[in-house]
């Protein structure tokens, strides 16, 4: 009974959309690249519900991208390229294919040999590389992070944590060498080598290197509102005061812990 409720939701939700697509002049008017940004934007909103372990708001994000998946799928049929079904289709297709543990007779003792059997798996579909299927779109922090654990699952990686930081030393030196040159260019190729070194250091730290500047940034934030509600409740405006005033607002907040 629950399983055919599931069923009739999901179709009339579809109905819902076409319907939309028919009488609704702005949805009407959206095509795949007119909406592609909201469906980025929705998926920060997902993750942002997420990290505040807030369950409500995440129902209520998730229907905002399945709206977008089924959006895409009904203009995707009107264009006579693929329905909502073939999506489905498609996806459990390579669920089943990319899972032959579950599914056929491999056998596999743990998560690492679930992740490289996945890995050459996407190769005999036709993939050139393992490295591919990173979106260049992505943020650099999680583009880095990504490509060097599909580079990882196959071998290529380092063996000890503190020949990375080494690495993270290394690349820091060079990067005060290219300041010293005074070409822009290398400065700015050194000084991504330096945040590239230090992705490869969180995944041995067990870092997420996203969220952690993420965490950082927001933290700053925090701070930073502070100072500026303290300085308007003494009746100053921040950027009348010294840097002195302002730093010792800061320390406090940051000797409180919040």
């Amino acid at each position: 009974m629950r399983k055919k409720k599931e069923n009739d939701s999901f179709k009339k939700f579809i109905k819902i959309v076409k319907r939309l697509r028919k009488e609704c002049p702005w949805d009407r008017e959206q095509t795949h690249q007119s909406i592609r940004h909201s469906l980025i934007e929705e998926t920060y909103e997902v993750i942002e519900a997420i990290d505040q372990q807030d369950l409500t708001e995440l129902k209520r994000e998730l229907g905002d991208i399945l709206l977008h998946i089924v959006l895409h799928a009904v203009m995707a049929e009107e264009e006579h390229a693929f329905t909502i079904n073939d999506v489905i289709e498609s996806i459990s297709e390579k669920m089943i294919r990319r899972h032959p543990h579950v599914f056929g007779n491999t056998q596999v003792e743990n998560a690492h040999e679930v992740k490289r059997n996945w890995e050459h798996i996407k190769l005999q579909e036709g993939r050139t590389s393992v490295i591919d299927g990173v979106p260049k779109e992505m943020p650099a922090l999680l583009r880095a992070l990504r490509i060097q654990e599909k580079a990882s699952k196959v071998g290529f990686d380092w063996k000890k944590k503190r020949d990375v930081w080494k690495k993270v030393v290394e690349e820091i030196k060079e990067l005060a060498g290219a300041e010293q040159s005074k070409k822009q260019d290398r400065i700015e190729e050194e000084f991504g080598d330096v945040l590239f070194t230090l992705v490869n250091y969180s995944r041995f730290i067990g870092v997420n290197p996203e969220f952690a500047l993420n965490g950082s940034t927001n933290k700053f934030t925090k701070r930073f509102y502070h100072v500026e509600e303290e300085l308007q409740r003494q009746g100053k405006r921040i950027g009348a005061v010294s840097m002195k005033e302002m730093d010792e607002i800061w320390d406090a907040k940051k000797k409180s812990k919040v």
